[in-house]
Parts: C-alpha cells; structure tokens; sequence
C-alpha cells in the first residue's frame, strides 16, 4: 500500500523530482489558457464534463495497467461523489464559467490562493497546527492580495466582472474544503479517490450537460477540441499522476510548492500566447498572494 509518509521516501534522483514539480505546475497553471481557449465555443457545463470524462477514464485505465481496482462499497462512493462537487464538479465550471469574462492569467492568480482556505478552514475546524506569526502573515498577505485584485473593479461598479472574479475564489474554497474531506481517504492508494471522484463527477455532469447545452446542437471550434483534450490529458490525467508520485518522492510539504510556482507560470502563459495584459494592481496582487501562499507552505524548518 502506497503511504504519505515521509519517512520511507525511496532514493531518487532529486532534481528529477523538482524537474517533475516544475511541470506539474506548468501542467495547472496552463489549464487556466486551456479553459479560456475552451469555453470561447463550448459551454461551461460541456467542457468540464468532457475533461472529467477523459481525464477519469485515462486515470481508470492507469488503474487497470497497475492491476488497482476501484472499491465497490457503496459509502465509498458517496464519499467520491462529495469528493468530486468539492474538487471538480463545483471548482472547474466555477473556473470556466468566469473564464468567459475574465483573463487567464488573473483566473491564476484568483484560484492559486487555496491553500490559505485550507488554514484557515484547519483553524475553524481546530486544527492541531499553532497560528505562528509567519502563518498568521500569509493570511493577511493573501487575503490583502485578493482585495487588491477584486476590490478595485467593485469601487468603479463593474458587477459582472466582479461575480466571475468571487466565482473564482469560491472555487479556490471549494479546494480547500476538498483537501479537509480529502483524509478519509488516508488508507486508499492516492490514485483511487482520483479516478473515482473524476468518474463521480462526470456522473453528476454528463447530464447536466445533456439538458442545458446540448452539445449536439454545438459546432466548437478545432482549437476548444484540442483546449479540451489538453486540459484533459495535460492538466488533469498526466497532473494527477506527477503528483501522486511526488507525494512520495518529495513529500507533501514540497510538492503544496505547485501551488504558487503555478501562479507566475500560469500568468505568463496567458501574456505570452492570449496577449493579455493584466491592470497593475494585478501584479500587486500577485505580489501579494505569492508572498502568501509561500509563507503559509514553506516548511517550518529548512534542510
């Protein structure tokens, strides 16, 4: 059975590992272009469905490859189907939904503040780590980075935008909400609770895409097919299968490094091949929530 632990990390060439990190943040922080390049002629609803259906379906057959077989318990199924409204249903049409109104890079910026909802949703929750000064500080930083990239469009009134951008950090929530329930599934191989929450997933919004887009109606484009089938394969199925190997080559604490090495990555990527241009008190922002989130991960003591 695969552990979590640390402790019986196996020797491995290290700057593999770290090169392997570098693109799995590549991996996530260009889903954020991928899904804008989507959603320009697919439906939200539609495009998340296909990327949980490629995505739980390549997963499942890594699973088949490695002789792993899905659990058929009842409850455990519903645990995946919670799972999968936090950590995929709910999160990605929240992102592509505000993807049609908002830039890619800034959509980066917006959902890479999770792990402060993890803190803080651990201090509602009682957790057992001590609020240090430096933790209490990444709060502050991210929380003020937000409201450096939100606040501004609210003052000069520009609703729609606004509702996208909270859409964004509501799915940031969900993830930290994913993360909590995600330790039921402590004693499983890593790679199970993703295929069946992927799968999960596609269950809840195969249908949905049914009714509201059918997609049968839809003519997309050449590039939202290729967007989908690289969100699917690159940011989600190939994604998955880094991090699960990094989770015991490297450990947790280094590989939760993703989640701010994507924001730069994911915002160059939108400047360099969308032309976007995000306003300066974006960048602030930015500077904000990188000193943040790196604040809150970076472990306690350095090797």
């Amino acid at each position: 059975m695969h552990t979590l632990s640390s402790a019986s990390k196996p020797h491995t060439n290290v700057a593999f590992e770290w090169a392997l990190l570098a693109l799995l943040a590549t991996c996530w922080g260009a889903s954020y272009t991928f899904i804008k390049i989507g959603v320009a002629t697919i439906p939200p609803v539609t495009l998340i469905a296909a990327r949980t259906l490629i995505a739980g379906l390549l997963l499942l057959a890594v699973l088949r490859m490695r002789g792993v077989k899905l659990p058929k318990e009842p409850a455990m199924w519903w645990r995946f189907a919670l799972q999968a409204c936090l950590n995929s249903v709910l999160p990605f049409t929240l992102i592509a939904w505000a993807e049609r109104s908002v830039d890619a890079g800034l959509a980066t910026i917006l959902n890479s503040t999770s792990p402060i909802f993890i803190f803080l949703l651990g201090l509602g929750l009682g957790g057992s780590e001590r609020p240090t000064l430096r933790r209490l500080f990444g709060v502050g930083a991210g929380l003020a980075g937000i409201c450096l990239i939100v606040g501004f469009e609210a003052l000069n009134g520009l609703g729609h935008s606004l509702l996208a951008q909270l859409g964004l950090v509501a799915a940031a929530v969900c993830y930290g909400c994913a993360a909590m329930f995600g330790r039921v599934f402590k004693g499983l191989d890593p790679m199970v609770p993703a295929a069946g929450s992927l799968l999960s997933g596609t269950a809840m919004l195969l249908p949905a895409s049914l009714v509201i887009d059918r997609p049968w109606t839809l003519a997309p484009s050449a590039a939202s097919m290729m967007a989908v089938l690289a969100l699917a394969v690159l940011s989600t199925a190939l994604a998955f299968t880094i991090y699960f190997r990094l989770i015991k080559t490297l450990g947790p604490m280094s590989t939760a490094a993703q989640a701010y090495l994507r924001v730069p990555i994911g915002v160059m990527i939108g400047v360099v091949f969308l032309g976007e241009a995000p306003a300066p008190t974006a960048w602030a922002g930015l500077a904000f929530i990188m000193a943040g989130v790196i604040a809150m991960t970076m472990p306690a003591r350095r090797a």
